[in-house]
This record gives structure tokens, sequence and C-alpha cells, in this order.
């Protein structure tokens, strides 16, 4: 995108960055394939005629969820292969995301995880659909398929989704407050303040991608998880410090060792308490969290 900056391509690329994105991470899950999609996106848009272009929006988000799904089919294979749980890239986020309730949701740990089980195409359908509201038409274009195939699919999708989300959705404040307590029992080593705040059934993914030291399978179970982290924070001979921060539109905590990142944790929380834990310690992963990722639908 080098070059002069005021021609008409690139304000309107610019203009609509953020949104494409957006668009782009949710169907991904990770921000350097992201990076990737609007290269790509911005090489096809250059050489588009405006003067053919009723709406440049419709038509970057178009060309980008095109070339989004063409890389979900190549990065489905590569996950098959990851060591350990894979889980989605974090963003730091400014608090407007967290403030749009559907779209932080959509964005959350635990609703990406849910769009990973979708097939490429039901997962843009979906995304286009539910979270930007596109409308079915506009989605056809986009995906290669007709009107009353794209409604199907939303509707297998819509289905699929509703049967594995969260039943419920905590407030902005009950998240802020059960991760608060969550961080407060795991800085004092407090067992029983961790099982507090931590539903009986809660499940614990980490994710280290085989670089860092995590758990190669789902920590089921409170009890099993606070031996698991204060048995593990007793065995470290470093500072270990959490600090809250937004991840992808909720609050989470960043881990420090000896002020080094370490690795971000991201919660479900369901009725006050925590229902998952989401940690990423993948060192490939932790590159965006410098500073804040601007969305928006």
């Amino acid at each position: 995108m080098a070059g002069d900056t005021t021609d008409l391509p690139t304000e309107a690329f610019l203009a609509h960055r953020n949104l494409l994105f957006t668009v782009a991470y949710e169907m991904l899950g990770s921000a350097a394939d992201t990076e990737d999609v609007l290269q790509e996106t911005w090489l096809r848009w250059a050489t588009v005629d405006l003067g053919q272009v009723s709406d440049q929006r419709a038509y970057l988000v178009r060309i980008a969820t095109r070339q989004a799904l063409n890389r979900l089919r190549t990065v489905k294979r590569r996950r098959e292969a990851y060591v350990g749980p894979w889980l989605p890239e974090p963003l730091v986020t400014t608090p407007d995301v967290a403030e749009d309730t559907e779209l932080a949701e959509s964005m959350s740990m635990a609703m990406m995880l849910v769009l990973e089980s979708l097939a490429p195409t039901e997962r843009a359908v979906f995304v286009l659909r539910e979270v930007f509201e596109v409308g079915y038409d506009e989605i056809a274009e986009a995906v290669g398929k007709s009107p009353d195939a794209v409604r199907q699919i939303a509707h297998r999708a819509r289905k699929h989704v509703g049967a594995r989300r969260p039943r419920t959705t905590a407030s902005l404040g009950e998240a802020r407050a059960a991760m608060e307590s969550f961080r407060r029992a795991i800085e004092t080593g407090d067992p029983q303040a961790l099982l507090d705040v931590l539903a009986p059934d809660v499940v614990l993914l980490s994710d280290g991608g085989g670089l860092k030291k995590a758990a190669l399978h789902p920590v089921v179970g409170a009890e099993k998880i606070v031996r698991f982290y204060l048995g593990g924070t007793a065995r470290l001979q470093a500072t270990v410090t959490w600090t809250p921060t937004l991840v992808n539109g909720s609050p989470a905590l960043a881990a420090h060792v000896d002020g080094a990142l370490d690795g971000v944790m991201a919660v479900r929380v369901e009725n006050t308490r925590i229902t998952g834990l989401y940690f990423v310690r993948n060192p490939e992963k932790l590159t965006h969290l410098d500073s804040e990722t601007p969305l928006t639908r």
C-alpha cells in the first residue's frame, strides 16, 4: 500500500480496514492470518475499477471473505496437527468493543471455539449474517453459493452454534467481578477462594503450541484446576503477577513472570462463576498484545 495515500482506492480501503480486520479475524481466530488476508484484499482492491462499484463496503467485505475462506481451509488442516489444545490468538481490545455486547460475545474465546467447530463456509455465513447482519444475496456472492443455499447453511450453522454456545452471557460487570476474585485467589494462593469462584465443572484449556509448557488435554473440574495452578505456582522459582486487561472484548488477565509477558488468561462466566478458563502461552500468539486492536461492525 505504498505510494500516494490520498488516492481513492486507498482512502476507501483505510476507511473500512477495521471492519475488514474484524470480519477476517472472526473467521480465522488469528491476527497474523488476518493481516495476510487484508494484504491480499488490498492487492485485489487496488486493481478494481471504482467506477463500476456501487457499494465499496460490500465489495471490500466480499473480497475479504473470499480470501479468508481460502486461508481458513488451509489453516484448518494445519490446526489438526497442533500440539495440545488450539486457542484463538488473543487481541487487546478497546472499551467500546466490550460495550458492544453482541460483538464482544461473538469474538469471546468461548464463542470463537464454537465457530472453530463449523465448516469453513458455515463459519463465513454465520459470521456475516449473525454478527454483521449482511443480507443473504450479498453473502451468496461472497461465498459462491445461491441465496437459497446460503439460507440453508445459515439455518444449519445457527442450530449448530446454538447447541454449543454458552448457556448464559454474563454482563461486563459480572465478568470483571469474577475475574478479580480469581486474580486475588490465585495471587494469594487461597484454594477455597478459587473453589468459590470456579464452577464445579469448570474446564481449563491451555495453549502452549509445543513451544511453552501447557496441559496437553483439557483439565476438568474445579478441584483439579486448583491443584494444577497452585501446585505449578509453588514449584515456580519466579515472581508471577496477573494484570487486568480487556481481551477479545472481555475482561482477562495478562500473566507476567519476572516482569516478562508469559501468557493471557480469558474466562467464560455463567451465573457469576467461571465455567471456562482459556490460557494462551504460545509466544507466537502473544505478539499483538502491546497495543489495542480497533475492531468494529
